[in-house]
C-alpha cells in the first residue's frame, strides 16, 4: 500500500491532518476566546486564575507542592535558591480514580495523607490541579469536571483548597494557605522563572501530554466578568481541550461515543496522548476492513493490548514495525501514526496562534513570544515535537508573528511553589 493510498483512506474518513489549516483555525478560535471573555455560552472557557506573574520568588523559603495530574500524583517540598529550585521528599503515586472509580472524600483524604508528613516544614501549599475548575478570587478552585479518563465521583462544585484545609484541620494541622492552579499555569510560571523577561515578548503556557491545555496572560480589564478597569496582568486558563470547532472525522466521533465524558473535551480527544492510542486502534481496524492491513498484522497489533502514544511515536519514526507482515503494511502503520501526530500538532498550533492574535503579542522579532511547554507528547514525542515546531514556524510567519517554543521538564512543581509564594 502506497503512502498516497493511506492518505486517501484517511481523507475519506475525515482524519487527514491537512484538514486543519492553523492560521485559519486560529482566527476562528480567537473568536471563541473573545466570546469566552464576554462569558457568552458558546465561547471557549477563559478562566481567570487571579495569579500574578510579577515579582521575584523569595529565596530560602519553602512551599509544599502538590501535582494532581492526568496519570500521576506527586507531593513534596520546594525551596528556591540562587541556583534554582531544590526539591525534597517528593512522593509519586498513581492518581486515585484511574484503576477504579474514587469518591471526592476519598481523594481529599489521599491528598491530606501526602501533605500531613510535610506540614511542619512550610505553611504555603501550591496545589497544581490538572482538571477543569473555576478559580475563585481567593485562588481556590471550584471543580467543573474531572476528566482525562480519571473517575472521581462527587467532585463537581467542590472547592479543592477548602476541602483539603478542612481535612487537615480535622487532623490537627492548622495555619496553612492553599493556592490552586492548573498544570498549564504551573508550566508557565515554572518556565518563566528560567527566562530573561526583557527578551520575551509574551508568555503562553502549554501542556501536551496525557491531556491538552493552554493559558495566557491578560490584564484584568480584558476579563469582563470581573468588571475591573485594571492593568494588573493575571494568568487566564483557556480550558482549550474543550474547544469543539476543529474538523473531526469518523473515528473522532466513534472515540467520543465510547468515552465516559461523551460530547465534551473534543479538542483534547483529537490531540491528547491519552486518546491517540485508542484513535489509532479504531483507524487500524477500519484499515483492515478496507483491505489495507491483513489478518496476520492485525493479530500482532491485537497482541499488544492497549498501546499508547509512545508506541505510535516509535512507528512514526520507523521503529517497532516488525509486527507487520510486509513493507506495505508497515507503511500503513507509519503513515497513520505520523498523520495523527501532525494533526494533533496542527490543532495545538491553531490554539497557540489564536492566543497570539488575542493578546497582540509576538510582533517583535527581537522579542518573540515564548511558549513554555511541557507534557509527555511535547517532551518525548519525537514526531509530534517536530510537527509542532514546523507548524508553529510556518503559521506564525503567515500571521506576521514571532514565537519560540521552550520545552521544559518538571516545571509544574516549581511553578506551583512560585504561585503559592508570589500570591500570598
Amino acid at each position: 500500500m502506497s503512502t498516497d493510498g493511506v492518505l486517501a483512506f484517511l481523507e475519506r474518513h475525515g482524519m487527514s491532518a491537512r484538514r486543519i489549516d492553523p492560521p485559519e483555525e486560529a482566527r476562528r478560535m480567537v473568536s471563541a476566546m473573545e466570546a469566552g471573555l464576554r462569558r457568552e455560552g458558546d465561547g471557549l472557557p477563559m478562566i481567570p486564575t487571579y495569579l500574578r506573574i510579577d515579582g521575584s520568588v523569595p529565596l530560602g523559603e519553602k512551599a509544599i507542592v502538590i501535582d494532581a495530574g492526568g496519570t500521576n500524583f506527586r507531593c513534596g517540598l520546594i525551596r528556591f535558591t540562587e541556583k534554582g529550585p531544590v526539591l525534597n521528599r517528593v512522593r509519586k503515586t498513581k492518581m486515585p480514580g484511574i484503576e477504579r472509580p474514587a469518591g471526592w472524600e476519598e481523594f481529599v483524604s489521599f491528598v491530606a495523607d501526602a501533605v500531613e508528613p510535610l506540614a511542619g516544614e512550610a505553611d504555603d501549599i501550591g496545589f497544581c490541579f490538572s482538571y477543569s475548575a473555576e478559580i475563585t478570587p481567593e485562588i481556590d478552585g471550584r471543580v467543573i469536571c474531572i476528566d482525562k479518563e480519571v473517575v472521581i465521583n462527587g467532585a463537581e462544585d467542590k472547592l479543592v483548597g477548602a476541602s483539603l484545609l478542612r481535612e487537615l484541620e480535622k487532623r490537627g494541622v492548622t495555619g496553612k494557605r492553599v493556592v490552586i492552579l492548573n498544570d498549564t499555569a504551573a508550566v508557565l510560571l515554572g518556565g518563566a522563572a528560567t527566562l530573561d523577561r526583557s527578551r520575551c515578548g509574551g508568555l503562553i503556557g502549554q501542556v501536551s501530554g496525557t491531556g491538552t491545555n493552554t493559558c495566557c496572560v491578560l490584564p484584568l480589564r480584558r476579563i469582563e466578568k470581573l468588571g475591573r478597569d485594571e492593568d494588573t496582568r493575571v494568568i487566564v486558563n483557556l480550558e482549550s481541550g474543550s474547544y469543539g470547532d476543529l474538523p473531526r472525522g469518523d473515528f473522532d466521533i466513534a472515540l467520543d461515543a465510547e468515552s465516559h465524558n461523551h460530547g465534551v473535551k473534543l479538542m483534547e480527544k483529537l490531540t491528547a496522548g491519552v486518546y491517540l492510542g485508542e484513535l489509532s486502534r479504531l483507524i487500524l481496524h477500519a484499515a483492515a476492513e478496507e483491505g489495507l492491513l491483513g489478518a496476520e498484522t492485525m493479530r500482532a497489533i491485537a497482541a499488544l493490548g492497549h498501546f499508547d502514544s509512545a508506541e505510535l511515536d516509535a512507528w512514526a519514526c520507523g521503529e517497532d514495525l516488525g509486527l507487520c507482515a510486509n513493507g506495505g503494511e508497515a507503511e500503513v502503520l507509519q503513515t497513520v501514526a505520523r498523520n495523527l501526530f501532525e494533526r494533533s500538532a496542527r490543532a495545538m498550533c491553531s490554539n497557540l496562534l489564536g492566543i497570539l492574535l488575542l493578546t497582540g503579542e509576538g510582533t517583535d522579532p527581537e522579542r518573540p513570544a515564548v511558549v513554555c511547554a511541557e507534557g509527555s507528547l511535547v517532551q518525548k514525542g519525537r514526531w509530534y515535537r517536530r510537527s509542532l515546531e514546523d507548524s508553529l514556524s510556518r503559521g506564525a510567519a503567515q500571521l506576521g508573528r514571532f514565537v519560540r517554543l521552550q520545552v521544559g521538564e518538571e516545571t509544574t512543581l516549581p511553578g506551583a511553589a512560585a504561585a503559592a509564594l508570589l500570591n500570598r
